[in-house]
């Protein structure tokens, strides 16, 4: 009864912060952000190096101008180098790190851990006004979509959330530092806790035991109507629901409404949500978040993410073209605000925050492909698959596998593709399920088809002989999930399977495979010495 009532108070305000959310005017959010942005950070060390001072007031056109010939374009290195690094201390072996005034007024109370793939773990600043304006941005997704579903009953249950590790590292003076998806679950508001499952026992188990217990709460607790997560993760929880309740996941979950994805595309995992979900599927709404800011997200109803430039963050864009062979632009690379994109071009993004982070390359790209509401693409890292300078994007990679996914005979569930150079080169380590019927040369031919007919480059350079035939090695899920737990200790929640290998020779790419054949059934070729598909 207290459940329903809310759920009706809630269906109640949806409309008008909906309706709210739809009437906002993308480019005057951004120009009233970055005014704020700059007058607020006026007083911190930042601000005072920069002269933010002596911007407030300006109209939008001179302050940008300024703002942009004052402030050089950084890396996350550089801001370590240049701000981070100096406040950074040991303390009986344990890391401290207090940001005070330093790029953003006051204290920093968190710092999101991110990945630390090819290099040291990085420390994102996570501001109180960040966490306010990510909270502004899950409450208007969450309007629009009651309000969009009116038969939702969403709110009559819960959202089962698939953070990261929610265990937080104390970094002193009352500072902390973990996973996004864990300090969000541990400080969310008091009033959302009835909604959200699993409790905090659960949500700081080991990976593989959270997985069981979550599939139990699922089983047990016909309440939960949604879950949030990255795809992959998702696949496998729905999966170990089915062989615990031994029906198909429709019948077991007949009250799942919504699943919310995001942290990677779902092209290569949608052929098996639908199988999981042949008839009645739930909603699917993609959203894009990152440990910098709250970028983007999918409305019922509509195919694509808008991308929402309201929650604390000014964004630049830089055409891919203006960045160098590892990715990187230069600081005083050309970038536009987000009155002067245009669709159908492949930008990497620049962030200005609210957490002290200014014109920050985050390492991410999309393309809009409409404008009024400006809908986006995420079009993966900016590290794209580029070793032989046939600049093959993310985008393309997944949209290869989501192709092969399409065939019968074949199920791709994880995959990483990177160079090969001493063979000049693309490999490519696919995890398959069961119903695997094709050979490794098999697929190869598939993907080298599919790259060829997305990328002009890639097929000019295969048809000169500049590149090889690609050589694929096929390995089980499980494998390449004990790869990366056993290899580089990651596994679950928010932590993915790079799709490309953001090494810059190949050596992670290189190190599944080599992990991969220590699995092989004894007779069959090991990866080294597996063939590549003819060209021709």
């Amino acid at each position: 009864m207290i459940r329903s009532s809310i759920d009706l108070m809630l269906k109640a305000g949806a409309a008008a912060l909906a309706k709210n959310f739809e009437s906002r005017d993308p480019i005057a959010s951004q120009r009233e952000i970055l005014a704020r942005l700059v007058v607020t950070a006026a007083v911190t060390r930042f601000g005072r190096d920069h002269g933010f001072a002596e911007l407030a007031g300006e109209p939008f056109d001179r302050l940008y101008a300024e703002f942009r010939r004052r402030v050089p374009i950084r890396t996350y290195a550089d801001f370590w180098r240049d701000y981070f690094s100096a406040w950074q201390s040991d303390a009986n072996g344990s890391q401290r790190l207090l940001l005070e005034d330093v790029t953003w007024p006051g204290r920093i109370p968190f710092f999101c851990e991110t990945s630390g793939t090819t290099a040291p773990t990085k420390y994102i600043p996570f501001s109180r006004e960040m966490f306010a304006a990510n909270k502004r941005a899950a409450l208007d997704l969450t309007a629009c979509y009651l309000h969009r579903t009116p038969r939702s009953r969403l709110f009559q249950g819960k959202l089962l959330y698939m953070a990261g590790n929610t265990r937080l590292t104390d970094l002193g003076n009352g500072v902390q530092s973990g996973d996004m998806s864990g300090i969000t679950l541990r400080h969310r508001p008091f009033y959302l806790r009835p909604f959200v499952a699993p409790g905090m026992a659960v949500s700081a188990l080991p990976w593989e035991e959270k997985v069981v217990e979550l599939a139990g709460l699922l089983l047990s607790d016909r309440s939960i109507r949604g879950i949030s997560g990255v795809p992959p993760w998702m696949i496998l929880l729905l999966q170990r629901v089915e062989e615990m309740g031994h029906r198909p996941i429709a019948e077991l979950l007949p009250n799942l409404e919504l699943i919310i994805h995001g942290g990677t595309s779902m092209k290569p995992y949608r052929r098996e949500f639908d199988g999981l979900f042949p008839r009645r599927r739930p909603h699917f709404l993609e959203v894009l978040p990152s440990s910098e800011a709250f970028m983007a997200f999918q409305l019922p109803g509509e195919d694509r993410m808008r991308l929402v430039p309201h929650y604390g963050a000014f964004f630049e864009f830089i055409p891919i073209e203006d960045l160098d062979e590892g990715g990187t632009p230069a600081p005083d690379a050309p970038a536009v605000p987000l009155e002067a994109v245009e669709t159908g071009r492949r930008y990497a993004v620049l962030l200005t925050t609210c957490a002290g982070l200014w014109r920050y390359h985050i390492g991410d790209t999309l393309r809009f492909t409409a404008l009024s509401p400006h809908f986006i693409e995420f079009t993966g890292r900016d590290r794209f698959l580029d070793r032989f300078e046939e600049k093959v994007t993310q985008g393309e990679v997944e949209e290869a596998v989501a192709r092969l996914n399409q065939l019968d005979g074949i199920e791709v569930r994880e995959f990483m593709v990177g160079p090969d150079i001493g063979e000049r080169r693309h490999l490519w380590v696919l995890a398959v399920g069961e119903m695997n019927e094709r050979s490794d040369d098999v697929l190869g031919r598939h993907l080298d088809a599919t790259l060829r007919s997305l990328n002009a480059d890639y097929a000019t350079f295969r048809s000169q002989g500049r590149i090889a035939g690609p050589r694929v090695v096929t390995v089980s899920g499980d494998v390449i999930y004990r790869w990366s737990k056993e290899v580089r200790g990651k596994l679950g929640g928010q932590s993915k399977i790079p799709h490309v290998d953001p090494t810059a020779e190949g050596e992670m790419v290189a190190s599944l495979a080599a992990f991969a054949d220590g699995f092989r059934p004894a007779g069959l070729p090991t990866a080294s010495r597996n063939s590549a598909p003819r060209d021709g």
